[in-house]
């Protein structure tokens, strides 16, 4: 997947208004089933899967016993026993292993764990125009999932899993198909999204679209030291009466304030935030950035990042420090486009 196939900003505009195309197959796909899976994943992430149901999707995180962000996934329940965690690129053997040294590890039902991260293809299409799109491929014609549903579709005569999720901040699906489907379906979709004004995108407009809803990068804005309380989090632990890995941390934090908070920021004056920067507050370095780029959609430059959580309030005044240079900025609220 290349960084931009015309041009980052063009492709971002694009599915902002429109709709783009990307193939993101580097995402990994692990399935699980089995009787009693749904309560052994439920053991394993932030969200309550008991309650999730068959063709719903949800989002949460993996743990570690210190309260820390293994990974952030999507759990879809496929079937009564059948689950579906689609997870980070970078993330999928550390997943597999984890969720297996869990899962499999004493007496259980028979539980298997299938990593199919590479047999499965997955295609996003996102933006506005994407229903239409999408509804000009499906045969036959049916009722499209909607936002964080997953309905089993035929499109060009194969199977494919489709899901009213994204990582962009416009509405949209993600596609999982075989292999072997990817490239001619990647191909209609861009043909019959042609009287839309569809454009493949690349990695770069995903990081600009992604950045300005918000949503956290694992390896970023999340790590295995980073917690769902600092990093803004706490609305996908549901709830700390609920037994999973890591709660018992998360209990000892709950209604303290974290050490460090995640906060979006503006820069008041010209210059770009990029990714380990330097936070800074009355002269003094007070934090990184995790995130930065130019927002395309709002002409400014924009970022994220991690401070002490006395100064992360909305309208705070901060610094980045570029080429040793420092730079005004502002705390602001996100996700940035509302």
């Amino acid at each position: 997947m290349p960084i931009q196939y015309s041009s980052i900003l063009e492709e971002h505009a694009a599915v902002r208004e429109r709709a783009g195309l990307f193939d993101v197959s580097h995402m990994g796909q692990l399935h699980l089933a089995g009787r009693g899976a749904v309560a052994a994943v439920d053991a394993l992430v932030s969200c309550d899967v008991t309650t999730l149901g068959v063709g719903r999707a949800r989002y949460g995180l993996l743990l570690n016993d210190a309260g820390g962000c293994v990974d952030d996934v999507i759990v879809t329940r496929l079937g009564e026993d059948t689950l579906f965690l689609c997870v980070n690129a970078s993330n999928v053997d550390k997943d597999r292993d984890w969720i297996a040294s869990h899962i499999l590890c004493g007496p259980a039902p028979a539980i298997t764990v299938d990593d199919r991260s590479e047999a499965t293809a997955l295609l996003a299409l996102q933006g506005p125009a994407s229903p239409r799109i999408l509804a000009r491929l499906a045969q036959p014609a049916v009722a499209l999932p909607k936002r964080f549903h997953a309905a089993p579709l035929v499109l060009l005569d194969r199977p494919v899993l489709v899901s009213a999720t994204g990582y962009t901040g416009s509405p949209g699906f993600e596609l999982f198909c075989e292999n072997a489907d990817a490239e001619r379906l990647f191909g209609a979709l861009l043909d019959a999204g042609e009287p839309d004004g569809i454009l493949p995108a690349g990695l770069g407009a995903r990081d600009t679209l992604r950045l300005e809803a918000g949503m956290a990068l694992y390896g970023h804005e999340l790590d295995d030291t980073t917690t769902p309380f600092e990093a803004g989090l706490e609305r996908y632990v549901k709830d700390l009466s609920r037994n999973f890995v890591g709660v018992e941390a998360l209990r000892g934090q709950a209604g303290r304030t974290p050490r460090r908070r995640l906060v979006g920021f503006e820069l008041t004056e010209r210059g770009i935030a990029r990714a380990d920067y330097e936070i800074v507050h009355d002269g003094a370095v007070v934090g990184r950035v995790t995130s930065g780029a130019p927002s395309p959609t709002l002409g400014k430059s924009i970022g994220l990042g991690y401070v002490p959580a006395a100064l992360a309030g909305v309208g705070q005044a901060l610094s980045i420090r570029i080429r040793n240079k420092d730079v005004s900025a502002r705390v602001v609220e996100i996700p940035f486009r509302r």
